[in-house]
């Protein structure tokens, strides 16, 4: 990645735009403030209530696990990056040994390419015309830049040869399996992709370097269902290699892997048979940065397989208690804007006051305003007007989007870093 962009992150001023950071860092850069190691409780620092933080410590802890979880079953890893849209993030990814990043529309893409990103897995058919002719610019321009996305039509082939007509580099591309029937994207049957595979084959644009798919999307989804899919596209990708179709490819890319099941993936990767070239076994697995509080905590593949470890809730939103109307409610300050609600609300999990923090017995969240989160107060919960409460949250996907510049705090509360996000 660019060094040279990544820096000019720090130089960024600090202003009205981001949510959360003191009113009196106005006009700092960046890395000015970060200098400065804030504390996000101490009053005289001026955090603003509602605030987002990631933990410092957990970060990396989960940056570290999944690095060596990848190379302990052999695979490379390409974390989806539209889970986070953070640059910063995507460093530390790679320098943690990441292939490249996953990405899933052309905006994303440019992001990525803004700050050097040498290689991108865009889990997506990419059929714009415009952005297909700026993929082109950039592999033209950059003979180290690697870049591969779904196909799963012929139709898409036909609209991505016209528009890549007279590029001169060819486009990686790998068949995308569906899940099943009434899943997201991809062919439905095998003879469907080998007349996709053999469409790609038609072209000069184009380049059919392997097969690909997200087990995420298999219907009730279980242990079984899910690894009967990922054999399918195992499968898939021995039978194109055996009728040639990969005959221009360097490698053969097998790419699945969403946050819940890449232990199947793991496992059914490790069966894939010697194929006529060296095979890229791809992981995109991308919420674990942060992990959450919620939905990923109760599906993780650590949860299942303890004996690899165990990867830590990142992220806490600090929301300030401004009602406390009856004995059985209370308000805080955060709401839809910026808490994630999608799949799960968000969990009390501590109550500051006064320096002190201790746990939110007999608090509940039980709905979330536009810009309140309503509370539940048992017989005898603590809390009153002015309390911090902190918050898990579940579904990292969409809390990073939320927010666009968010403190990384040590346990301490010691603000030592921003990151930046992109959406």
């Amino acid at each position: 990645m660019s060094s040279e962009a990544l820096t000019r992150l720090a130089e960024e001023r600090v202003d009205h735009r981001f949510k959360g950071l003191p009113p009196d860092a106005d006009g700092l850069t960046v890395g000015e403030l970060a200098a400065q190691r804030r504390n996000l409780f101490a009053e005289a620092d001026g955090f603003t209530t509602p605030v987002l933080a990631l933990s410092a410590e957990r970060l990396e802890h989960n940056l570290a696990l999944m690095e060596t979880y990848a190379a302990r079953h052999g695979l490379a890893f390409a974390p989806h990056g539209k889970t986070s849209m953070a640059p910063q993030l995507f460093q530390r990814q790679i320098d943690h040994g990441a292939w490249g990043i996953t990405l899933a529309v052309p905006h994303q893409v440019r992001v990525a390419r803004a700050f050097g990103v040498q290689r991108v897995f865009l889990a997506n058919e990419l059929v714009d015309a415009p952005a297909l002719r700026w993929i082109a610019g950039e592999l033209a321009a950059d003979p180290a830049f690697r870049f591969v996305c779904y196909v799963d039509s012929v139709r898409g082939v036909e609209l991505m040869d016209a528009a890549l007509k007279g590029s001169t580099r060819p486009v990686d591309v790998v068949v995308e399996l569906g899940a099943g029937d009434g899943a997201r994207t991809g062919v439905r049957t095998e003879a469907d992709a080998r007349a996709v595979a053999e469409a790609v084959a038609g072209t000069a644009t184009l380049r059919l370097v392997g097969v690909a798919g997200y087990e995420g999307e298999v219907p009730q989804a279980d242990p079984e269902r899910v690894r009967s899919y990922l054999r399918r596209l195992v499968a898939l990708a021995a039978d194109l290699d055996k009728g040639g179709l990969f005959g221009r490819a360097e490698e053969i890319v097998v790419s699945a892997g969403g946050s819940a099941w890449f232990d199947a993936v793991a496992d059914t990767f490790a069966e894939i048979p010697g194929l006529s070239l060296p095979v890229l076994k791809l992981l995109r697995s991308g919420a674990y940065v942060s992990h959450d509080d919620g939905h990923y905590r109760r599906l993780t593949p650590f949860a299942r397989v303890p004996e690899e470890g165990a990867l830590e809730p990142a992220f806490r939103l600090w929301a300030q208690v401004v009602s406390r109307p009856t004995p059985e409610q209370a308000f805080a300050d955060a709401g839809k804007r910026d808490a994630a609600y999608d799949l799960d609300l968000p969990a009390a999990q501590v109550v500051r006051r006064g320096g002190v923090e201790r746990p939110a017995d007999g608090i509940t969240v039980t709905g979330l305003s536009d810009q309140h989160t309503w509370l539940h107060t048992e017989e005898g919960a603590d809390v009153e007007v002015g309390d911090w409460v902190g918050l898990g949250l579940s579904h990292p996907c969409t809390s990073f989007d939320k927010w666009q510049l968010i403190p990384v705090a040590e346990a301490d509360g010691t603000v030592v870093d921003y990151i930046r996000t992109y959406f």
